[in-house]
């Protein structure tokens, strides 16, 4: 199972949209390239596995 979850970048603020495998566990974390100013963004995403609601933040990689 698959959803898309938004993100704002670390660097420029500007909002993303990126998917979420769910197949993957409730604690992920994964670079992810901006898809306004192309620097790589650090993902950390929670789901919650009762009601599937995704948290996701990111930082500047490095």
């Amino acid at each position: 199972m698959q959803n898309t979850a938004e993100y704002s970048c670390a660097y420029c603020g500007e909002p993303n949209l990126t998917f979420v495998d769910f197949s993957a566990g409730g604690q992920q974390s994964y670079i992810e390239d901006c898809q306004v100013c192309c620097r790589p963004n650090v993902l950390f995403i929670g789901i919650d596995e009762e009601t599937l609601e995704i948290e996701i933040s990111s930082e500047y990689e490095g």
